[in-house]
């Protein structure tokens, strides 16, 4: 039997790790740890997190 993993949706209760704006993309790092972001920091990090393979999961909108 094959199980897969899944993380929750970001809810309102998520914060971005760095400044505790709403959190709206969570990149969960090849170790499987994972970091939230707010848009801004997302995209202000965005290329490093690349680099280092992280998956990127977009909040979707409503």
């Amino acid at each position: 039997m094959n199980t897969t993993l899944t993380r929750p949706e970001l809810t309102a209760a998520d914060r971005c790790d760095r400044c505790g704006a709403a959190a709206q993309v969570r990149a969960i790092l090849p170790s499987g740890g994972e970091l939230l972001f707010c848009g801004h920091h997302a995209r202000k990090h965005q290329e490093r997190l690349r680099e280092l393979e992280a998956d990127l999961q977009a909040q979707r909108q409503a």
